[in-house]
């Protein structure tokens, strides 16, 4: 999918990550176990409830299923290498957040599912903290990979090229992850 096509997505598609977040965490509370299977499945039922809805094509539902997904992979490797939370991860003061968010994202993070997914990122190609401009993201602070430049997205939002260079290809900005090396 090319940058235009990523950035044609429907109108209702932040409200629907939201909703998607949202069911993901409250069904993963009701849960005593996780793993990063649970975590796939139950992303892959918020698309299909999405989908079902029909607000959302197949593509942007499964698409936007990809972005939370790998949101919430992210923000839990993040918690295991660092034992830091939220605040650190956004890299924003947490009053320009809805608390919901706060508590939807950090109720994700059991230290079974972390761990699973800890393991998966060292097998796989770690670029789960890339982004392309069209995306939808959730509040943070990203760098353009071109010329540094930093946005602050305060809210779930599609991520729109570079003010700076036009760039679009951008890195979430994380305090202390990925880990210095010595």
């Amino acid at each position: 999918m090319n940058e235009s096509e990523r950035s044609h997505l429907s109108g209702k598609a932040l409200e629907a990550y939201d909703r998607m977040l949202e069911r993901v965490q409250g069904r993963l509370k009701q849960m005593q176990e996780t793993s990063l299977q649970t975590l796939e499945d139950e992303v892959q039922q918020a698309v299909e409830f999405e989908y079902e809805l029909e607000e959302l094509t197949r593509e942007e539902a499964d698409l936007l299923g990809a972005y939370l997904q790998r949101d919430l992979e992210h923000l839990l490797h993040f918690v295991e290498e660092t034992g830091e939370g939220l605040r650190e991860w956004l890299q924003l003061d947490l009053s320009l957040l809805e608390n919901t968010l706060a508590d939807r994202l950090l109720s994700v993070a059991d230290q079974t599912l972390v761990d699973t997914l800890e393991l998966k990122q060292k097998l796989e190609n770690d670029d789960a903290g890339h982004y392309i401009s069209g995306e939808v993201a959730t509040a943070g602070m990203f760098r353009c990979m071109n010329c540094s430049h930093m946005v602050c997205l305060t809210r779930t939002s599609h991520l729109h090229p570079c003010d700076a260079c036009g760039s679009h290809y951008f890195e979430r900005v994380t305090s202390h992850w990925p880990p210095k090396e010595a």
